[in-house]
């Protein structure tokens, strides 16, 4: 196992680059009363540099989510009567899919058979993704997926996420060791992994990280969010998975460093994290 100490880094932009030249981010989720998570996500995939970035969100919160942040475009797409993206979302996902670089599963999207309808669907399209949050919950529902799997993944899991992913593939008792927790389930899933926590664990089964940033005060509702906008944001522009997980996870712990420093880690919030993004990326 090839163990990594140094983040890589973006290439300056030329002079004449446009905004089709930093990629596409589309952001999947939301449900009837969880719009702030695919607005935070959207939000930090446009500070950490994406061209464009799209959220997509059932039909009944897209007013909500559109006017958190004008940056962003949105896409309304059909919902359950609990105000889930629905099943018959497949085709508009599709769509989305094939219109954009990166995309990202998850944020506030509940759980229910249809988000594993449109999940499962993606996993065997030849696209790339970062699944975070309900996304991943979903996932560890979904019967034998690695099989299916056409996608390439970035899987974002906290521990708990981290259980119910390992119970649904692996037929042993997860370890205690996180970075061989981490390891397996990326060589089991032909992914990229991001473990976090304390010393956030990232591995595609060949290469390890472990970050050093980050604090406790990041233990807050909605930092996984803004979490997946940049990983999703950083592979847009050209990175590859390993990279942009392992340079993403560190600006995030940066940029919560930085709020702390200013705000104190007891008040520190989500979109805290998102406002320092640009200090973070200015001292890598």
């Amino acid at each position: 196992m090839q163990e990594v100490t140094t983040v890589p880094q973006l290439q300056p932009r030329r002079p004449d680059a446009h905004k089709g030249d930093f990629g596409r981010v589309c952001i999947i989720g939301g449900s009837r009363g969880m719009s702030g998570a695919p607005a935070i996500a959207g939000r930090a995939a446009l500070r950490s540099g994406a061209g464009l970035v799209r959220v997509a969100v059932p039909a009944g919160i897209l007013s909500m989510v559109a006017s958190i942040e004008p940056s962003y475009t949105t896409i309304a797409l059909p919902e359950d009567g609990a105000g889930r993206i629905s099943a018959r979302a497949v085709n508009a996902v599709f769509e989305t899919a094939c219109q954009n670089n990166m995309l990202a599963f998850g944020p506030g999207a509940g759980k229910s058979s249809g988000l594993r309808t449109v999940l499962g669907a993606l996993l065997e399209k030849e696209t790339r993704m970062v699944i975070d949050a309900d996304g991943l919950n979903n996932l560890a529902l979904i019967s034998k997926w690695p099989a299916r799997l056409k996608a390439r993944l970035i899987l974002t899991p906290h521990p708990g996420e981290m259980k119910r992913i390992w119970a649904g593939l692996f037929r042993e008792q997860l370890p205690a060791d996180r970075r061989e927790q981490a390891i397996r389930l990326a060589q089991r899933a032909t992914a990229t992994v991001v473990l976090k926590g304390a010393g956030t664990v990232v591995t595609d089964g060949e290469k390890i990280y472990v970050n050093t940033t980050g604090n406790p005060g990041m233990a807050t509702a909605g930092s996984g969010d803004s979490l997946t906008g940049i990983i999703a944001a950083l592979a847009a522009q050209g990175l590859e998975d390993f990279e942009a997980a392992t340079l993403g996870v560190y600006i995030h712990g940066l940029a919560g460093d930085l709020a702390a420093e200013k705000l104190g880690p007891v008040s520190l919030i989500a979109t805290d994290i998102v406002d320092f993004l640009p200090a973070a990326f200015a001292g890598v």
